[in-house]
């Protein structure tokens, strides 16, 4: 028996804010689907050449979902930890757990789900401002 992983789904209340908060750190929309009858959107998203995916559920009627921590967190390794969390900070996200390590950092999405960034390879080297930014203990 084979198992292989597909996707991690998860609800969101902005679509378009939450496909630009991904795009942000490379992930992009690789296909969509709106299901009438049911009144949602689907859209899956991945990192270039990769198979595994983030399948984002959108449902038309307003609702609210109750977020919490037993969901745990959505991995990406990314080729410069620093690059990229000065790339989302530029754009207005705020970094819960800084990369002052030069190995890991942890944001939110518009929907308050947790992602980890993690450095591809060695750690970086200590930079600064992160390198003195303090662990906001959020993550």
């Amino acid at each position: 028996m084979t198992t292989e992983y597909l996707h991690t789904m998860i609800r969101v209340r902005d679509l378009d804010a939450t496909i630009a908060f991904f795009k942000l750190f490379g992930v992009e929309e690789v296909r969509r689907f709106d299901v009438e009858k049911g009144r949602f959107t689907l859209v899956f998203l991945a990192a270039p050449g990769q198979a595994a995916e983030v399948e984002l559920t959108y449902n038309w009627d307003a609702e609210e979902y109750d977020v919490g921590r037993n969901f745990g967190h959505l991995a990406y390794r990314v080729d410069n930890i620093y690059e990229t969390c000065q790339k989302l900070m530029d754009a207005g996200v705020t970094i819960n757990r800084p990369p002052h390590d030069g190995r890991m950092a942890f944001v939110r999405t518009p929907d308050n789900i947790s992602i980890e960034l993690l450095q591809r390879g060695e750690h970086l080297p200590p930079q600064e401002p992160w390198a003195s930014m303090e662990n906001s203990g959020s993550w």
